[in-house]
C-alpha cells in the first residue's frame, strides 16, 4: 500500500474523462439544488391552491424539512449500499428524484406534498453520498477539489437559479397559479431523467474494484482507460470494516460536525435574507434569489473552484470563509436598522456574506472532506455520516431559527449565526488536516 498505488490516476492531467465525470455527477447535484429550492419559490402558490392563507409553524417547518429528513435517511441507506458498488446504485438516485418530482405535481394537499418530498429527499441523500465519492475516486490528485467544487458546489446554486428563472418565465406568460407551481416542481424530473443514461455509462471506480471487490484485472482496465497506458492495480484491502472505521472515526465525525455547522449558518441566513432585505427593496423572494445567485454565489463558486480550492487549500478557504461570514453577520446584527434604511447597502452586506460562505460551501458543503478523509474501505459509509450531519443541521435551522427569531429577536438570532460561523472556523483549524494536492491514499496514511 502507499501513495503510489493509484499513481497512474493521481498524476494524470485533467482530461476529457474528468470533464465528463464532472458533468455527469454535477447534473445530479443540479437536480438537488433545483428540487430543494423550488418548493420555497412557489410556496405562496401552493398555499393558495390548497386554500391556506398560511401554514402553521409546524406545517411550514415540516414542509421545509421533509426533504432534508429524507436526505438524511437516504444518505445512510446508500452509504451502506455503496460499499457493494459505487456505480451499481448510481442512477437509482435519479430514478427516485425524477419519480418524486413528477409526483409532486399531482399532490392533492399539503400532507401528500410533505410525504412526496420526503421520498424525493431519499434520492437527494443518495446523490450527496455517491457523487462526491465517485468524483473523488476517479479524479487526479492536483484537481480533485476543482472537480468536486464545480460538480457539486457550483451546480447546486445553478439548479436553484434555474428553478427561480422557470418560475419567473411562467409568471411572465401568465400561467395560472395552480398549474404554475405544479410545473415548477414537476420540471425537476427533466434533468434527473436526462442524466440516468450518462451515469450508467461511467465505469466503476478503480479504487472500489481493487480495494473492495478484489477485481484487480478490471481495476487495471479502468486505470488504463483513464491514464492512457497499461498499469497494474493494487490488491484487495482485507481489513475489517470495524477495524478501519475505528482508526478513522475522529476525522469522519469532525467532517460531519463541520457540514452541520455550515448548513446551520447558511440555512439560517436564507431565512432572513428574503424576508427582511427583499421586502425592504420591494422585491419578490424569487427576484431576490436571482440577484443573490447570479451576482454573489455562482461567480465566486466558479472562480474559487478553478483557482483557489486546490492551490489555496481546503482549510484556509473554509476558515477564512467562516471568519469573514461571522464578521458580516455581526455587522448586520449591530447595524440592522441603519442597513435596512438603506436596503441596497443591506443587499451588499448580505451578498458579501454569501460570497464568504462560498468557501465553506465548496469544502464542507460540497462533501469534499468526507470523501477525502476516509479510506476506500469505508468511504461511502463515512460520506453518509457527513451528509447526515449536514442534513441534520439544515433541518434544525428550519425548525429552530424561526423560534429563535421570535424568542430572542433578530439581533440575538444574528449573533447566534455569527457564533456558529466562528465555531466553524475554529473547528476547521483544529479538527481536520489539509487534504489539497494529496492523493487519497496519502491523506489516509496508506489505509486505502
Amino acid at each position: 500500500m502507499g501513495a503510489s498505488d493509484f499513481k497512474a490516476i493521481d498524476e494524470q492531467r485533467f482530461r476529457g474523462f474528468h470533464w465528463k465525470a464532472t458533468l455527469t455527477t454535477g447534473l445530479g447535484v443540479f437536480c438537488d439544488g433545483y428540487d430543494l429550492s423550488s418548493v420555497g419559490i412557489v410556496l405562496p402558490l401552493i398555499l393558495a391552491s390548497f386554500g391556506h392563507v398560511k401554514l402553521s409553524g409546524l406545517q411550514s417547518a415540516t414542509l421545509a424539512a421533509s426533504a432534508l429528513i429524507g436526505a438524511t435517511v437516504g444518505a445512510l441507506i446508500f452509504g451502506v449500499l455503496g460499499q457493494r458498488g459505487r456505480m451499481r446504485f448510481y442512477g437509482l438516485d435519479m430514478v427516485i428524484l425524477g419519480g418524486a418530482a413528477v409526483a409532486q405535481a399531482f399532490a392533492p394537499d399539503v400532507a401528500w406534498l410533505i410525504a412526496i418530498r420526503f421520498v424525493l429527499g431519499l434520492g437527494v441523500g443518495a446523490d450527496y453520498v455517491l457523487s462526491p465519492v465517485i468524483m473523488a475516486e476517479h479524479s487526479n490528485r492536483a484537481n480533485r477539489g476543482r472537480a468536486i467544487g464545480l460538480g457539486f458546489g457550483t451546480m447546486w446554486p445553478l439548479g436553484a437559479l434555474v428553478a427561480a428563472l422557470l418560475a419567473l418565465l411562467l409568471e411572465a406568460f401568465k400561467v395560472p397559479d395552480d398549474l404554475r407551481w405544479r410545473v415548477v416542481l414537476g420540471a425537476g424530473a427533466i434533468p434527473a431523467i436526462s442524466v440516468i443514461w450518462l451515469r450508467r455509462t461511467m465505469p466503476e471506480t478503480a479504487r472500489f474494484l481493487a480495494k473492495l471487490k478484489g477485481d484487480s484485472d478490471e481495476a487495471s482496465r479502468v486505470m488504463s482507460e483513464i491514464s492512457g497506458h497499461q498499469v497494474r492495480a493494487p490488491t484487495l484491502d482485507t481489513r475489517t470494516f470495524a477495524e478501519v472505521f475505528a482508526r478513522h472515526a475522529r476525522p469522519i465525525l469532525s467532517a460531519a460536525l463541520l457540514w452541520m455547522i455550515y448548513d446551520l449558518v447558511v440555512y439560517a441566513g436564507i431565512l432572513f435574507g428574503p424576508s427582511l432585505i427583499a421586502h425592504s427593496l420591494s422585491l419578490s423572494a424569487v427576484s431576490f434569489t436571482l440577484i443573490i445567485q447570479t451576482v454573489f454565489v455562482l461567480p465566486p463558486s466558479i472562480l474559487f473552484s478553478i483557482f483557489l480550492i486546490d492551490r489555496f487549500g481546503r482549510k484556509p478557504l473554509q476558515v477564512w470563509g467562516f471568519l469573514i461570514g461571522a464578521v458580516l453577520i455581526g455587522i448586520f446584527a449591530l447595524m440592522q436598522h441603519q442597513l435596512l434604511a438603506m436596503p441596497i447597502l443591506a443587499l451588499i452586506v448580505f451578498g458579501l456574506f454569501n460570497v464568504a460562505e462560498t468557501g465553506p460551501g465548496l469544502v464542507s458543503g460540497a462533501g469534499i472532506l468526507g470523501a477525502e478523509l476516509a479510506p476506500t474501505r469505508i468511504r461511502t459509509v463515512a460520506q453518509s455520516i457527513t451528509v447526515a450531519g449536514g442534513r441534520i443541521g439544515a433541518a434544525t435551522s428550519a425548525f429552530a431559527f424561526p423560534l429563535l427569531f421570535a424568542g430572542i429577536g433578530q439581533m440575538g438570532a444574528y449573533f447566534v449565526i455569527a457564533g456558529l460561523a466562528l465555531a466553524g472556523a475554529l473547528f476547521t483549524q483544529i479538527l481536520v488536516p489539509e487534504t489539497g494536492q494529496l492523493s487519497l491514499e496519502t491523506i489516509t496514511e496508506g489505509a486505502a
